[in-house]
């Protein structure tokens, strides 16, 4: 049963398979590589940062609770006694490079990569997250209006730049429900009337 690292371990697996797909390739006379950043790492000036200068970013922007399929693993919960919390993890690729023709040539690798094997299971899964035997996440494309990107990359300290979005489901979290301590806390004036 996948933890609560599966989030993670999804981006981690996504930057692995692109990283095999990339193997050997250059661009411009450097290597690509894959690479998970987070919104600090598309600033261009920042003096540390894990966005790689030639190859794609993989940026979770969004993550939600799948709704198609809450409900059943609701059900499967008050069963089995433990949490499973389905869920959509929501990825934008952006390739880089020193010109355009060759950002082109390395987003069209990893789409071409991500569409060849669009089932992440077994040895494609990361094992940080203790996947159960037989667990699998689903990668598509996602439609992104370009209104929607646009107001992505308005709030990212990085001009508009070329991007596809990636739909991970249904990655699961699994845990038994008292896999956590349970502390009360009493703040003052939150007491329950006497």
């Amino acid at each position: 049963m996948a933890n609560a690292q599966s989030v993670a371990a999804t981006g981690k697996s996504i930057e692995r398979m692109l990283d095999a797909c990339f193997a050997g390739l250059r661009f411009s006379g450097s290597p690509a590589r894959a690479a998970l950043v987070r919104t600090d790492d598309f600033d261009r000036d920042a003096a540390l940062t894990s966005r790689p200068a030639t190859g794609i970013s993989i940026f979770l922007h969004r993550v939600d609770v799948n709704g198609t399929v809450r409900a059943s693993w609701s059900a499967v919960s008050s069963q089995d006694g433990q949490v499973h919390l389905p869920l959509d993890l929501h990825f934008l690729l952006t390739p880089w490079a020193t010109n355009a023709e060759d950002e082109h040539h390395i987003l069209g690798i990893a789409m071409q990569c991500l569409e060849e094997r669009p089932i992440l299971t077994g040895p494609l899964l990361d094992p940080s997250a203790g996947w159960a035997p037989g667990e699998a996440v689903q990668l598509i494309t996602e439609d992104l209006p370009s209104d929607a990107l646009m107001r992505m990359f308005d709030s990212l300290p990085t001009s508009f730049r070329l991007s596809v979005g990636y739909l991970a489901r249904v990655v699961r979290i699994d845990a038994p429900v008292t896999s956590l301590p349970m502390t009360t806390t009493v703040v003052a004036g939150m007491l329950p009337p006497a």
